[in-house]
């Protein structure tokens, strides 16, 4: 049975879902000159910051002309990968709601966030397009096996774990090129300014969802949510936010670059740290960070201090990097 408290959370997100939405061609001016894309624009330049590749000493020394290629690629590429773990997670949801009894303010919901999702689908496609980049998006093993991740919603407290760890590094990211003021195409800002407003829906509804449904837990389930919650958010990052092998290739980065911007070097995984500050505040709410998980966490990386409050700025990279 649902909480009054948790039908009030959902019935509120539910209105914001009405009174708040995108359309991503109602909204986006995407015949403005403003927004052209254009390939040889100095501003696909990676943020040394916020994206690990950006952050390494090899693309730093690259010509402008190599880092703007590279650049627009990697945003390209990202925002690819981004709608398919959007396809994946509207699979999945629908699985779920299409199992809810009548009556659940929970199917309202789901069924807001999907069709937020497939907004999203489509603006994320739209700017891929428009890029004139052709990438694949997802590394080629998790594309083949990704019609498959859907079915872990019949186990839901696994599937929302994967929804955040799929939604926490992007919305982290463009979060932080927001508000460091990167100079990025605006179209692309643009974007993200729509995702990371919607999201933040997404997100809550994930977070309250995983507490209703770990206070249900015995002992022996709440020790099993501790230890997959790390190695989720760990496996998803990396298929969230590593490239796949033809990126390399297409631009001769070689093979110990790429190993050092995914994940092995301390500024690479101190920003891969950054992503998970909101999940680990989440697991010390929910009291799975006992000691097997807190040794999971760190066997991750993904270790390091809980947000003080959601969305908070962590700003590790640079001091690891010093």
């Amino acid at each position: 049975m649902i909480e009054q408290d948790y039908r009030d959370v959902l019935k509120t997100l539910s209105e914001g879902s009405v009174s708040r939405r995108f359309d991503p061609y109602l909204d986006i001016a995407w015949d403005s000159p403003e927004f052209a894309l254009e390939p040889d624009d100095p501003r696909w330049t990676l943020p040394e910051d916020s994206d690990p590749l950006g952050a390494h000493p090899w693309y730093q020394a690259l010509p402008q002309e190599r880092k703007t290629a590279i650049g627009r690629w990697r945003v390209a590429n990202i925002q690819k990968v981004g709608l398919q773990f959007e396809s994946i997670l509207i699979r999945g949801m629908m699985q779920y709601a299409m199992r809810l009894p009548n009556g659940s303010p929970e199917f309202r919901y789901c069924l807001h966030e999907m069709t937020e999702e497939c907004n999203h689908i489509q603006m994320f496609q739209e700017l891929v397009n428009r890029t004139g980049a052709d990438v694949p998006g997802m590394r080629a093993a998790y594309r083949a096996t990704s019609p498959l991740w859907g079915l872990s919603a019949f186990i839901p407290t696994v599937f929302f774990i994967g929804i955040l760890a799929g939604e926490e590094p992007i919305d982290h990211f463009q979060k932080r090129v927001i508000r460091e003021g990167t100079d990025a195409p605006p179209a692309v800002l643009r974007t993200m300014e729509i995702h990371i407003a919607e999201e933040a829906r997404h997100i809550s509804f994930a977070h309250r969802f995983l507490h209703e449904r770990v206070a249900r837990q015995n002992r022996a389930g709440r020790l099993a949510t501790s230890i997959v919650l790390p190695l989720v958010m760990r496996w998803l990052a990396g298929a969230i936010m590593a490239p796949p092998r033809r990126f390399a290739k297409e631009f001769d980065i070689p093979d110990s670059v790429m190993r050092e911007a995914f994940w092995h070097s301390p500024t690479s995984r101190a920003i891969m740290r950054d992503y998970f500050g909101d999940v680990r505040m989440l697991a010390h709410d929910l009291k799975l960070m006992n000691p097997v998980a807190r040794v999971v966490w760190r066997m991750c990386h993904i270790d390091g201090r809980p947000s003080r409050f959601r969305g908070e700025p962590h700003r590790t990279a640079r001091r690891a990097a010093a």
